[in-house]
């Protein structure tokens, strides 16, 4: 009898054993799943963190005003004996050369291809209004200002010319985003302030702004540009900004806080 019970027992402890090995072996998986489940939003959240700070580190602070001069310009506008700059001047993202902040003399962006483009369609809205106007001259590297503005001094005087002609590196041609603009069929008024006064000259400084261009030595305003009246001179600052700046008739020195 006891030897028929035997397989009985026998099996019963294995059955028992096989029960017990299951129950470990799910409990054991059910804890690394939620382990792994637990450190999974850790990562994540450290990973965003870190994006977070690469993200912070790698935008340009544009925001600071760079120091005033502590000398008085001269006659001409200029510092005495300033030397060129080794990085351009940057306001708010917004590149600044005039008489006070020059450009490196081995800056050479070319012209910008953001402001061509508004200038393309500037120029094509004023077509449709029957005029023919055309940006005849734009980007200056270093060495043609130079030629232009010894020329300009031989022929007027360095005095007059410091008036209408930037010195090298001063130039705003040199940022790639000013041109000079009049219309075809009518040279006789280009570079002139009589281009102002007819009908494409007014179209061009009452649109100009929806295209993100700004008139940048208007009238009246010599003693903070330090240049006379241009009203062929237009620079591109990006629609929201040259609205803001006609409309408040001021300079883009003035809306930069320079002067």
């Amino acid at each position: 009898m006891k030897n028929n019970r035997l397989p009985l027992i026998v099996g019963a402890f294995i059955s028992i054993a096989l029960i017990v090995a299951i129950f470990v072996v799910y409990n054991y998986k059910n804890n690394q799943v939620n382990s792994a489940s637990d450190e999974q939003p850790k990562t994540t959240e450290t990973n965003k963190t870190t994006e977070q700070d690469s993200t912070a580190t790698e935008k340009p602070d544009n925001t600071a005003t760079p120091a005033k001069p502590e000398q008085q310009p001269d006659e001409n506008g200029y510092l005495p004996n300033q030397t060129l700059p080794t990085e351009p001047t940057y306001i708010n993202g917004i590149l600044l050369a005039n008489k006070i902040y020059p450009l490196p003399s081995t800056f050479a962006p070319e012209e910008n291809p953001e402001a061509r483009e508004a200038l393309n369609q500037m120029l094509a809205a004023a077509k449709q209004q029957g005029f023919d106007l055309v940006a005849f001259s734009g980007y200056r590297s270093f060495e043609y200002q130079t030629t232009l503005y010894d020329n300009y001094v031989k022929r007027d005087g360095q005095a007059a010319a410091d008036r209408y002609s930037a010195r090298p590196g001063y130039s705003e041609h040199q940022t790639g985003l000013a041109f000079d603009i009049g219309e075809r069929g009518k040279e006789d008024v280009w570079l002139t302030e009589e281009f102002g006064e007819t009908p494409a000259g007014q179209w061009l400084f009452a649109h100009a702004q929806e295209y993100g261009f700004i008139l940048r030595f208007p009238q009246n305003k010599e003693e903070i540009t330090g240049y006379m009246y241009e009203s062929w001179h237009y620079r591109y600052v990006g629609k929201e900004i040259a609205k803001e700046i006609t409309n408040k008739n001021i300079t883009l020195e003035e809306y930069l806080g320079v002067k």
